[in-house]
């Protein structure tokens, strides 16, 4: 599949290098986020190549959802369980879980929908800044600290109506932002598609830290630092 480049495996051992995870958030998920980058001291492999080698590995369910519990270092070894049943966890070799995993239903482990959901979804949950947080953030006059701008990947669902899929899609359906001090709790609902039919739905959650009184300026400036980043990498 797809992403053979992104990881290296033996087994039920996965490992991800900085290097891997760098290329698979701007090359696959059109993510520039510096947290991404070979060389930050926070380095951290992206959320959405964990989900993309679940899917790759145990197919995809009418139910799922996933709940991160711990950000993956660089070359962290990964234990991915040889047979799970409906609720497993991805563990590292010291026992730490970062991802909670749990399915219900019939699964399809048609590789090339599975690479065509992923493809999609990534590339959205990719665009979440600053296309879907400014605006967010804007409403409800609060902002991340743009010296240490932190928005944690916290959890997804997704829901299928049938998987008898041929084009899988995502859309954006609806955001929200709740507040409370100095973190926000993100919700992202998209509408899962095959082709112009709605065929199921999602949400994407994320947590937002060291919130702070919302700025123009500055936020004018992190995003023309992103947008940047973007058009340099």
């Amino acid at each position: 599949m797809f992403l053979k480049p992104f990881h290296s495996s033996h087994r039920n051992t996965v490992i991800i290098s900085a290097e891997q995870g760098s290329s698979f958030a701007k090359s696959v998920s059109n993510d520039f986020n510096p947290i991404h980058d070979v060389d930050s001291k926070r380095f951290c492999v992206p959320g959405d190549l964990l989900f993309a080698l679940v899917l790759q590995r145990y197919g995809l369910s009418h139910e799922m959802s996933f709940n991160f519990s711990g950000m993956v270092s660089a070359d962290t070894e990964l234990l991915f369980p040889e047979a799970p049943g409906e609720s497993f966890e991805i563990l590292d070799s010291r026992g730490k879980c970062y991802l909670q995993v749990n399915r219900s239903g019939e699964s399809t482990h048609d590789l090339a929908v599975i690479e065509q959901l992923v493809r999609n979804y990534v590339f959205f949950s990719g665009q979440n800044f600053p296309y879907i947080l400014q605006p967010l953030m804007a409403e409800h006059n609060v902002m991340i600290n743009p010296q240490r701008p932190l928005a944690i990947y916290h959890a997804m669902t997704l829901h299928f109506d049938t998987l008898a899929l041929t084009q899988p899609g995502v859309e954006l359906a609806e955001t929200s932002l709740d507040v409370n001090g100095k973190r926000g709790d993100g919700e992202f609902k998209f509408r899962l598609m095959n082709g112009e039919d709605v065929v199921g739905s999602g949400a994407k959650k994320v947590i937002l830290s060291g919130l702070r009184e919302y700025e123009q300026d500055a936020m004018d400036k992190m995003v023309a630092d992103y947008l940047l980043w973007a058009s340099q990498a």
